[in-house]
């Protein structure tokens, strides 16, 4: 399972154009390092201070606003 999957990363990899390979070698080193757990966190953390602008009844008349 390990190597069919592995296999699948790399045609993925296959299709990424030049331009973006730099990025995705950043992403793939973290990856590699074991730093996942890290960087999670650190989303998490980012996540957590995205202010969305909404009506202050929103969450409980969340249809009408669909």
């Amino acid at each position: 399972m390990v190597m069919v999957t592995k296999e699948i990363i790399q045609s993925e990899i296959e299709k990424v154009p030049t331009e973006r390979l730099e990025e995705l070698y950043e992403v793939v080193k973290v990856y590699s390092r074991g730093e996942t757990e890290n960087n999670g966190r650190a989303l998490l953390a980012k996540l957590k201070t995205i202010s969305i602008d909404e009506p202050a009844d929103f969450s409980e008349n969340l249809d009408l606003y669909l």
